[in-house]
């Protein structure tokens, strides 16, 4: 067994009540201790700790959790992006060419590609992704997507049903034909997930519904992309079958947000897409008083939201979308953890992942108050030293 004491905490984010002050559990002057890839404890490290790293004062959090990323994809946007920026609409339909693109690119490509992306987000303090599939848009694809995902996550989801790709223009209904078959059965050995793009222009709730089923039959648990374009079935749908996380929820009615509250069903915002695709962003106020559980995503992806910055996320969070700094940090670690209905990461108590990030600030205030500044000092993944400006020592 090997041993890190992260010590001098000058502020630690446990995001534990029972272990600290208010909701985000926070211990002041501490050290935190990783036996392996867990959390041991808290408090003064014994003088047998193998490593120690010097938090010299600065805060320590939770490692933030990515519940939607599409990170293997090949291929660049950002004329599209420009274009949407001086006053073009966004459509879902650039999905197809990202999957052109993707399609022409070599397995090994992809894979360092994807690999790139990982190493950012980690950079960024992002200690566990979801990766969607979702740009193969046919048999062999898909399945090349979701190996190359399984290499960098436990948390894979099969997004076959993304868009309907051009080979089926007007034949719908035979592609998710194809999903709920020959795609699936191909894919889902190495997913845990399966996930729908449930949307006007996209998939309505009966094709949704379906894909779901077959998914569920398969033993994936749920995910939907919904309410994104506009109002629509795709919030009621995840509840009526127990999503996991309905993700996108920019534009909610009443009974949509009734329907969460009286559910199980996590709302994932993500809010650089907003940023990205100049639409409104979603008023969070209401969702988290009513009761319902929410997170904050990336969504990494070509085109609606090329960044793997959950600090950008969580600025954006805070200063667009009605959440406190308390809830929005919340909202992108145990959020995540409960979006992928996980109890092993998104916290900092004895028992956990040991996942964690020192910041290069005195409090995780600073991740908005200094919005844009890259204020991720080390990245801790399992126990293990992923990224830090300063190394320790051999």
């Amino acid at each position: 067994m090997t041993s890190l004491a992260i010590d001098n905490i000058g502020l630690l984010v446990t995001n534990d009540p029972t272990l600290g002050e208010g909701p985000l559990g926070i211990v002041r002057d501490t050290a935190l201790v990783f036996e392996d890839d867990r959390v041991a404890a808290m408090g003064r490290p014994g003088p047998d700790t193998d490593r120690r790293f010097d938090a010299a004062g600065r805060c320590v959090i939770p490692g933030f959790v990515d519940s939607h990323t599409h990170l293997v994809f090949a291929g660049d946007r950002a004329e599209e992006f420009a274009a949407r920026m001086a006053g073009q609409p966004y459509e879902a339909g650039g999905i197809r060419v990202t999957t052109e693109a993707t399609r022409s690119a070599g397995t090994e490509e992809l894979r360092e590609l994807t690999a790139q992306r990982r190493m950012e987000a980690q950079r960024g303090g992002i200690t566990h992704i979801e990766i969607k599939s979702g740009y193969g848009l046919d048999v062999p694809g898909e399945r090349r997507l979701c190996e190359i995902a399984a290499e960098f996550t436990d948390d894979v989801t099969f997004l076959g049903a993304h868009v309907v790709p051009r080979e089926y223009e007007g034949r719908a209904d035979d592609y998710v034909d194809l999903v709920c078959g020959e795609m699936l059965a191909s894919c889902a050995p190495l997913a845990r997930w399966i996930d729908v793009f449930c949307e006007e222009g996209t998939f309505d709730a009966d094709q949704s519904r379906a894909v779901l089923s077959a998914g569920r039959d398969a033993g994936l648990g749920l995910r939907v992309h919904g309410n994104q374009l506009g109002l629509g079935p795709g919030v009621r749908l995840a509840v009526e079958m127990d999503a996991a996380s309905v993700d996108h929820c920019t534009y909610l009615d009443d009974t949509d947000i009734e329907a969460l509250a009286a559910g199980h069903t996590v709302a994932t915002y993500l809010p650089a897409t907003e940023f990205s695709t100049r639409q409104p962003y979603p008023d969070t106020r209401r969702v988290i008083d009513a009761g319902v559980g929410v997170a904050i995503a990336t969504n990494t992806n070509p085109g609606s939201s090329n960044t793997t910055s959950m600090s950008f996320c969580i600025a954006l969070a805070v200063r667009e979308m009605g959440m406190s700094v308390d809830e929005a940090l919340l909202a992108a670690t145990l959020g995540g953890a409960r979006a992928l209905r996980r109890d092993d990461v998104g916290c900092l108590a004895p028992g956990a992942r040991a996942d964690a990030i020192v910041l290069d600030a005195p409090s995780y205030l600073h991740l908005v108050y200094r919005a844009g500044v890259p204020l991720v000092g080390a990245t801790f993944a399992a126990g293990r030293e992923v990224w830090t400006s300063n190394p320790i020592p051999s």
